[in-house]
């Protein structure tokens, strides 16, 4: 076997490819171009799309030509669900949306040197299409029996599915043909739920053309629940750090499950066979260190923010359980963190507010009574300072940033207030 597909085999990218010996041969032959792509139905990309991102990472790193494709075509129209239609969303916010994904797609590959990466839009061949020339030249490719065959079109059978989400096979396939002919794009690679869809492309450039082409689809990739990372999914792990702080997103993988974590670490880690396996090795021998999940939290953060947010996230987790000093987290991450913790905002006025009150709003304890005892058993903490007055008061001295505070009840109970000073 090629030994880019022995990588990506022990990384876990591979679920279904079409001719694994075509492919390995292609390989071997020398430099291959593939695409991937993305349709911007949200402001963001998730951890879904950060598989297919690293796969495109893998394949320029061993010689061969990355193409993202951002959807401005697809993403008006949307891929079928299984459950209902989807909404359509405005073409001037589409278009918005392509332009953020656009920049965020564009960190994970490099765009200098002989394996250059190159973006591209799919509205670039589609806006002017006539439904003519669409039927004619594309749509005579494709049978109906075929596409009433897959499996979530057979379910919205039974709901009710539009001709605009049945046609969506289609413009993908005609973008694996356009990248065919305007680039020579041999491969497609995407998730295994989009193999119908890429093997409709191979098999459209076969028909029009006459040419050889490949896919390759990646297993869905889980939450330890079971569900995947999508858009659609509750607790959606997204990119853009507006929408998932990176606080968040490196507790996230902090807190990733033994049973997950060496999957995510060969995905998501670009650090060599050996030192995953040993860090695998020295996990099973001690969990409850949780080395694994710290390096892939590392990891990961480094790559989707960077190396300074990882470490503020690292003080952040730290300082709230008095490993480290509040005061030094500036108030981008005190908000991520106030937010992560669930926390209440509270708007006060002239009148100092007890700290037992507080207690009790950041859900630490269930009344007053239960919070003054807390203070007199000597477990009430204030930004990591033990609280020993039951009638201490807040003083603005004491807010972070102007604005935060954090609450402790014991080691490990903490809680977050926003304050809001009334004029």
């Amino acid at each position: 076997m090629n030994a880019l597909l022995d990588e990506l085999t022990w990384r876990g990218f591979i679920a279904h490819s079409t001719d694994p010996d075509a492919l390995s041969a292609a390989l071997d032959a020398g430099q291959l171009s593939s695409y991937v792509g993305f349709d911007p139905t949200a402001p963001s990309i998730h951890m879904g799309n950060l598989v297919q991102l690293m796969l495109s990472r893998r394949l320029q790193a061993h010689g061969h030509r990355p193409f993202l494709l951002v959807g401005g075509s697809t993403g008006l129209i949307g891929d079928p669900k299984q459950s209902s239609e989807r909404n359509l969303n405005p073409k001037d916010l589409v278009h918005e949306w392509v332009e953020r994904i656009r920049g965020q797609v564009s960190k994970f590959v490099d765009f200098d040197g002989p394996a250059a990466a190159t973006v591209v839009n799919n509205y670039d061949w589609t806006a002017e299409l006539s439904t003519l020339d669409f039927l004619r030249d594309i749509g005579k490719h494709f049978s109906i029996n075929r596409m009433l065959d897959r499996e979530v079109v057979k379910t919205r059978l039974e709901t009710g599915i539009s001709y605009t989400e049945f046609s969506y096979m289609l413009l993908q396939s005609l973008d694996f043909l356009e990248l065919y002919r305007r680039y020579g794009v041999t491969m497609q690679t995407g998730g295994s739920d989009q193999w119908g869809n890429l093997t409709s492309g191979v098999e459209l450039i076969r028909r029009a053309d006459g040419g050889k082409a490949h896919a390759l689809a990646t297993p869905l990739l889980t939450k330890a629940d079971g569900t995947k990372f999508g858009k659609t999914e509750s607790g959606t792990v997204w990119l853009d750090p507006t929408m998932t702080s990176p606080y968040a997103f490196h507790q996230f993988f902090l807190n990733a499950e033994d049973a997950m974590v060496g999957t995510y670490l060969r995905i998501f880690s670009e650090r060599s066979k050996d030192e995953l396996d040993e860090i695998l090795r020295e996990q099973a021998e001690a969990p409850y260190r949780r080395i694994a999940q710290r390096a892939l939290a590392d990891d990961i953060t480094d790559l989707v923010h960077s190396p300074q947010d990882r470490e503020s996230a690292t003080a952040a987790a730290a300082a709230l359980f008095g490993g480290g000093e509040l005061r030094e987290l500036d108030a981008s991450v005190l908000a991520a963190v106030n937010a992560e913790l669930g926390g209440v905002e509270l708007s006060v006025g002239a009148d100092l507010v007890p700290i037992v009150d507080l207690m009790v709003a950041a859900g630490l304890v269930p009344s007053k009574g239960a919070a003054r005892r807390a203070v007199d058993e000597g477990g009430a903490y204030l930004n990591n300072q033990k609280v020993t007055d039951p009638d201490q008061v807040l003083a603005p001295s004491d807010l972070l940033a102007g604005r935060f505070v954090v609450i402790r009840r014991g080691k490990k109970t903490v809680g977050s207030v926003k304050i809001d000073r009334l004029p």
